[in-house]
């Protein structure tokens, strides 16, 4: 196992952005690069039966492709190969890398198809096409788009993307200048692009594609800019548009009619897309649509959520702020509504709900379940019926206190007075952070142990709302925000989640939020990296940290595996420190507090541990 420094880990920063003195680690936990691993339930306590045989994934490729963001239509990231184990994952060692050119944050993780591996950089968005059978000769071909240089300058949140998809020979991916394109795999020539924002609003893409059936599906950013969110589904024949849907508006832009069936009755009445909002706000109002898109092709539909509402001071858009923060099942031919459920309404803490909604299917006291399955930047694990939008159950998986609990009857959160937020008002210890509990950095479902596998942020905040005014295309904020470290003192976590017990199995600390994506395999081995450049494998049922590796940079992108043209297994990652979380990292001064909207006081000492990036690893077993 490759070895890690012994070095005493300074604490975080203290809420007033002092830091606390430093101590020394149990061995424990240094042999786990400081992950402090809470013990494992007893696997005799598991509902899974991990003898039966994995169901069919639909949307999956073939079993060494990886062609859609998450592997397949429900986003599992599970992949079916099995060379990889728990008794010779330590074995592993990095086969090739190759760098991007790019020393920003990379998000996303590389799709591979027919021995060709395809990688969209952040802006400018280049796309290499990599010959397998020749990683380290010359590329296939790289695609430089005219990526419009000003969207660097509205992108909130670093100038990340989170990927592309592929399918009927083309690749799509979206530009930061909120073009989709979709290029010739074979050639790298642009078969069509679709110009669908505008950056002089505020608006960019930094999503990834989903594509069902000839349709792709991609949504905006700029919640942050005072934006309007909408997802919309182009035809992958020529980039024509099939429909589009608004997330704040009239009944008939957010495409609600009479198939939508809601299962509360707050969220039944008419164009509650305007009354729920102050005079005109709706049209500034956020809800922008930058996570994840799951399909579920039994029953038709898409599921995705939307961002915070537009402008984070709360008491510049009284009322509930609908359609924001919230879950969504629609049509996937039509757009059409057909329920939604709202997470946070008149968020007060940017909560956004774009996390992935992964579809599966389970029993509960016997009976069968089409589940539905978010881990909230709430802190709350959603579990949904999903034929039908209805809360089966909400339970904390990280430290909260903005709410007491979900009412079941009515499924609105139970909010503590004491931590709403009002202007003027510096409302202090907020958790989780405006970070969440969880970001977009996609968790994993085994179609093998039926678990679930989570990266976590553990981060509280102080939070006063400011007066602001609107002017387009620049920050529409209304807040000034401090993080720092929750209860415990790291800041980040990686668990595994029994979803039918509703509780963690097992739980690994980090000193850092862990913003990568997670990736679990048949061979029982789940994989995730960590802000400070490690990247490691653990074992699926008991969390066991089997192997680790530290590359050139901190890890935020997602993890994917395939089988190479010798017939082995690889996993693939990018390392490249940035977006949200590593904006200190890049550049941006730790003098201020409420930088990056409050992430540079928790983040203050990234910076000793790693350094910006962007390179492309790829490991096996020799």
């Amino acid at each position: 196992m490759p070895s890690r420094a012994v070095v005493p880990v300074p604490a975080p920063a203290s809420r007033r952005g002092r830091a606390a003195p430093a101590g020394a680690l149990a061995l424990a936990l240094l042999l786990a690069a400081c992950g402090d691993r809470e013990p494992p339930l007893p696997i005799s306590q598991l509902h899974a039966d991990t003898a039966a045989p994995a169901p069919a994934q639909p949307g999956a490729p073939k079993p060494g492709e990886w062609t859609l963001p998450g592997r397949d239509y429900a986003n599992t990231r599970y992949s079916p190969l099995a060379e990889i184990t728990a008794a010779n994952a330590k074995n592993l060692r990095v086969a090739w890398s190759f760098s991007t050119g790019i020393n920003r944050g990379h998000e996303g993780q590389p799709l591979v198809v027919d021995n060709t591996m395809y990688v969209v950089t952040p802006h400018p968005n280049i796309v290499y096409a990599i010959d397998l059978r020749h990683p380290g000769g010359p590329l296939k071909w790289t695609y430089r788009p005219p990526t419009d240089p000003a969207a660097q300058g509205v992108a909130c949140c670093d100038v990340v993307n989170r990927g592309a998809s592929y399918a009927d020979g083309k690749l799509v991916f979206n530009r930061l200048d909120n073009v989709t394109v979709a290029l010739d795999a074979k050639s790298g020539k642009v078969a069509w692009e679709r110009k669908l924002g505008d950056i002089t609003r505020g608006e960019t893409m930094t999503m990834a594609p989903l594509i069902v059936d000839g349709l792709v599906y991609v949504g905006n950013s700029g919640g942050e800019l005072g934006v309007r969110g909408w997802i919309t589904a182009l035809h992958l024949n020529d980039g024509s548009i099939a429909w589009q849907a608004y997330n704040t508006g009239p009944d008939t832009d957010v495409k609600i009619g009479p198939r939508f069936q809601p299962a509360y009755d707050w969220l039944r009445k008419k164009d509650l897309g305007v009354s729920t909002w102050s005079g005109d706000q709706w049209k500034l109002g956020g809800g922008s649509v930058w996570g994840w898109i799951s399909y579920d092709p039994e029953l038709g539909q898409i599921y995705y959520g939307s961002g915070n509402p537009g402008v984070w001071n709360p008491d510049m858009r009284p009322g509930d702020n609908l359609w924001s923060t919230a879950s969504f099942a629609r049509d996937a031919k039509t757009g059409e509504a057909i329920w939604a459920y709202v997470t946070t309404p008149h968020d007060e803490w940017d909560y956004d709900d774009i996390n992935e909604h992964i579809p599966f299917d389970t029993e509960i006291n016997g009976k069968p379940i089409k589940a539905l399955l978010q881990f909230g930047r709430t802190g709350y694990v959603y579990l949904y019926d999903r034929t039908n939008g209805r809360l089966l159950n909400a339970t904390p998986f990280q430290h909260l206190n903005w709410a007491s609990g979900i009412d079941m009857t009515t499924g609105r959160p139970i909010e503590v007075e004491a931590k709403r937020t009002h202007q003027g008002e510096n409302v202090t210890d907020i958790c989780p952070a405006a970070t969440g509990a969880k970001d977009q950095q996609p968790a994993a479902y085994s179609l093998k142990s039926h678990l679930f596998y989570s990266p976590g942020t553990n981060l509280c905040m102080d939070y006063k709302a400011l007066s602001t005014g609107y002017i387009m295309g620049t920050p529409y904020l209304g807040a000034e925000v401090v993080m720092y470290a929750g209860p415990g003192g790291h800041r980040g976590e990686f668990f595994a989640w029994d979803p039918v017990a509703a509780r963690k199995v097992w739980s690994i600390k980090e000193r850092f939020p862990v913003w990568s994506g997670a990736l679990v395999t048949a061979g029982d081995v789940v994989f995730y990296g960590t802000m400070d450049g490690w990247v490691k494998a653990v074992d699926a049922r008991d969390g066991t940290v089997l192997w680790q590796q530290r590359v050139s940079s901190g890890v935020i992108g997602n993890f994917m595996t395939y089988l190479g043209p010798d017939g082995k297994q690889y996993v693939a990652v990018s390392a490249g420190v940035g977006g949200w979380a590593g904006a200190v990292a890049l550049g941006l001064s730790p003098s201020d507090p409420t930088g990056a909207l409050g992430f540079v006081n928790a983040m203050q000492d990234l910076p000793q541990y790693t350094t910006p990036g962007g390179t492309l690893y790829v490991f096996a077993l020799p």
